[in-house]
C-alpha cells in the first residue's frame, strides 16, 4: 500500500530537508509556546520556503485565537491547518470558513468511546488525525508524547474523510500499526527525534524509508 507521511514539529533547514528528499507528503511546524517544538511566525516562515509545493504544508495550533491565527497565517504559507486542543466542531468549522483552509482535527483515543466521539466532527473538517490520549500528569502536552493507544480500536473502521494515525509511531513500529489500522497516512513527531523537541536528520530518513517499505 501506499503511505503519506507527515513529519511534524520540523525547526531546522536540515530536517526540512530530509523530510523532502524522503518523500514526505506533509510537513508540520507547531505554534504552540508549551511544546519543545515550537517555532515562530518568522522561523517558519524561512523554513516553509524551503518546501517545495508539491508538499503540504501544516500549522498545528492548540485552542488559538484569531489574533494568533492572523498573525502566523499572515507570515507563513500553511496548506492546512490543524487543530490539536479542545476545539468543538462548531469551531473547526468557523475557523474553516474565515482562513479558506482545509482543517485537520486532532481526537485523543483511549478507548472505543473517543473513536465513536470523532463522529462529531464530520462535516466540520476535511481531515481527522487519531492520537494517543495525554497522560494523566500536570501540564502534558495535548500530543507528541510518543505514546502509542490500542491500535485495534480503529480496525476494520471507515471514514468519509481521510484520516492519519499518530501517537508513539517508529520506523520499529509502523508497519505493525498500519497492518492493524489499514491507515492510509501517518503522522510522526517524537519518533523521529534524538530529544524531545530535536529532529534526527538519520531517524527521518529512516521511517520514510520504513512508509515506502509497506
Amino acid at each position: 500500500m501506499s503511505l503519506a507521511v507527515k513529519i511534524c514539529g520540523l525547526s531546522t533547514p536540515e530536517t526540512i530537508e530530509a523530510a523532502v528528499a524522503g518523500g514526505a507528503a506533509y510537513v508540520g511546524f507547531v505554534f504552540f509556546p508549551k511544546s519543545p517544538r515550537h517555532v515562530t511566525a518568522s522561523r517558519a516562515a524561512d523554513l516553509a520556503r524551503l518546501v517545495p509545493g508539491r508538499v503540504q504544508r501544516c500549522g498545528l495550533f492548540v485552542d488559538p485565537d484569531e489574533a494568533l491565527l492572523d498573525a502566523v497565517l499572515s507570515t507563513v504559507p500553511i496548506d492546512l491547518l490543524q487543530f490539536h486542543g479542545s476545539e468543538t466542531p462548531q469551531r473547526c468549522a468557523a475557523l474553516r470558513e474565515r482562513y479558506r483552509r482545509p482543517v485537520m482535527k486532532a481526537v485523543s483515543i483511549a478507548g472505543a468511546e473517543d473513536v465513536a466521539r470523532a463522529e462529531t466532527w464530520l462535516g466540520a473538517v476535511d481531515l481527522l488525525l487519531f492520537d494517543a490520549k495525554p497522560p494523566p500528569v500536570p501540564d502534558a502536552l495535548p500530543g507528541g508524547n510518543g505514546i502509542p493507544f490500542d491500535w485495534r480500536l480503529l480496525a476494520g473502521r471507515n471514514w468519509p474523510v481521510p484520516w492519519m494515525l499518530s501517537g508513539g509511531l517508529t520506523a520499529g513500529n509502523l508497519r505493525e500499526a498500519v497492518r492493524a489500522t489499514q491507515a492510509p497516512m501517518a503522522d510522526v513527531s517524537s519518533g523521529v527525534e534524538a530529544s524531545p523537541g530535536v529532529k534526527s536528520v538519520a531517524m527521518i530518513g529512516e521511517f520514510l524509508a520504513a512508509a515506502k517499505g509497506l
